[in-house]
């Protein structure tokens, strides 16, 4: 048996223990876990404009109600309370708390339209010129128009995303070419990573990511270590094995479309249990409904997610395991959201230790495990300190990736 070979044992807290025969304790992480981080918890003009004055992410977490019986809503923040990213003491706390979880990098979504233009960008701007917090981080391009779908309006356009050629590219390029320098960003064997959301939305990926690398290569890095998510959204397309896919370094599952789109819509109609509780009387019954006592949302057992999770992950050392907390959108999206009930903190120790697995015979640099999300709140899926469950998932996080530390 070799030292990457994983031993599960049980824990005085209760989470699964996931440890090599070989680690001495607290010496070892088992995985670099990059945990996707939302910008959106502070004030732009723009979400003025389109939400009302002073809307940020907390707006939507703060209203959230109890949609059906037991419905762990409205979930609301512990030890950072509704924060504000402008403040850098907030940005200081958050990475000492990743660090502490065993959680190596942040992965800022960023947000750049075409044409230079930038949203969500003051967190990171500020991160990126004080120095501070001294954390590790890397950037995930979250390339796709912004539609007023998390309130039922997927035909209201907001910001329109383009792609308007070589020079765009370029322009791209050169301003993260900033975060790519910092003794911080996280890198892949000197590479830094870098995270397309979206990249069947590209024109050419191919010829992206060649634009890109040469790019890299005038601009003396050692190369980029692109990562793709795989795309769901169209079933015309192979989620892993598409061309599209083939220029990235690696390819990551789309969650939590990994598991509404395969294992949840195949079994829609036969599981009874799950149609009851959606009060799912079918298309035609369905109809009558009025009132909203009889409108539900999705609701799916997060036990069931965890027990299917990753199956779908094809072999081979480029495809890497994406984790999920939770699910529950219903702050966005009211009864037209998804609903991950039972989320938790044993049953994501046991998700994410299937990740760990996944990644155990790659050389140190190569086992990435991604979380999404560090601070998604307003979908329910986050491991910051709540009201229920307080520490629970990051201290899930350290018992699983940092055994005995």
């Amino acid at each position: 048996m070799s030292a990457t070979d994983l031993y599960i044992t049980p824990s005085s807290n209760g989470f699964t223990e996931v440890m090599p025969p070989s680690v001495t304790p607290g010496t070892l992480s088992l995985a670099r876990v990059i945990a996707f981080y939302l910008p959106q918890f502070h004030p732009i003009p723009e979400n003025d404009e389109w939400w009302g004055k002073g809307f940020t992410e907390w707006t939507n977490v703060a209203k959230a109600k109890k949609l059906f019986p037991d419905h762990c809503q409205p979930r609301l923040p512990a030890d950072l309370g509704f924060y504000d990213l402008r403040l850098p003491e907030v940005r200081e706390a958050q990475a000492i708390l990743a660090r502490k979880a065993g959680v190596e990098a942040f992965c800022y979504w960023h947000y750049w339209f075409g044409n230079g233009r930038r949203i969500l960008e003051r967190p990171f701007e500020e991160v990126l010129a004080s120095g501070e917090p001294d954390f590790p981080f890397c950037l995930a391009w979250a390339n796709q128009s912004w539609t007023g779908i998390w309130y039922g309006n997927p035909k209201r356009l907001l910001i329109k995303q383009e792609y308007p050629g070589l020079a765009d590219q370029e322009a791209h390029f050169r301003y993260v070419q900033r975060a790519f320098e910092d003794p911080r960003y996280l890198t892949v064997e000197g590479k830094p990573l870098f995270v397309i959301f979206a990249p069947q939305e590209l024109p050419s990926a191919r010829a992206f990511v060649e634009h890109w690398r040469e790019l890299a290569f005038k601009a003396g890095l050692p190369g980029l270590f692109l990562v793709a998510l795989s795309h769901r959204f169209n079933p015309m397309h192979d989620p892993y094995f598409d061309p599209l896919l083939e220029p990235f370094d690696a390819v990551v599952p789309h969650v939590p479309q990994d598991y509404l789109q395969t294992i949840a819509k195949a079994t829609r109609r036969t599981d009874i249990r799950r149609r009851i509780r959606e009060l799912n009387f079918g298309a035609w019954l369905n109809s009558f409904k009025r009132g909203d006592y009889l409108r539900r949302p999705n609701r799916i057992q997060y036990a069931d997610v965890v027990r299917h999770a990753l199956q779908d992950l094809p072999p081979g050392d480029r495809f890497l395991p994406c984790v999920l907390p939770g699910w529950d959108n219903t702050p966005r999206s009211g009864f037209r959201g998804v609903v991950y009930e039972g989320n938790t903190p044993e049953l994501f120790a046991e998700y994410l230790a299937k990740a760990v697995r996944r990644v155990s015979h790659l050389p140190e640099q190569h086992r990435l495990v991604f979380l999404k999300a560090w601070n998604e709140w307003a979908e329910g899926n986050y491991v910051e300190p709540d009201i229920f469950h307080g520490h629970a998932f990051l201290d899930a996080i350290r018992t699983v990736v940092k055994p005995s530390a």
